[in-house]
């Protein structure tokens, strides 16, 4: 594929995807993950009818980040209708899943 067919790399071309169901933000410890994860599930919520942001980070600073408490259950973030967040333990619920087919 040749560079010139690429989308722009952009938040405003991640905002436009009307088929994209999915965006995944990782790299190391301290490069912005969180504060990039929330800023964009605050811009896909004026474009979008709902938005899930979920942390596996261990960290769990989404709370911290919306200055709330936010659990395993997908919690309404203050000040939208249509933003929700959770925070999971990666760790346990893989485990979880495992004991359960174990069955």
């Amino acid at each position: 594929m040749d560079d010139l067919d690429l989308p722009d790399p952009s938040l405003k071309n991640i905002i436009d995807q009307t088929t994209l169901q999915w965006v995944f933000v990782g790299g190391k410890g301290g490069v912005g993950k969180t504060t990039t994860s929330c800023c964009l599930g605050v811009q896909l919520a004026k474009s979008r009818t709902k938005v899930l942001l979920v942390s596996t980070d261990p960290a769990h600073n989404l709370s911290d980040a919306f200055c709330q408490k936010i659990g395993r259950e997908p919690t309404p973030i203050h000040g939208f209708d249509n933003l929700c967040a959770m925070e999971i333990d990666a760790s346990q619920e893989a485990e979880s899943e495992i004991e359960a087919t174990d069955d």
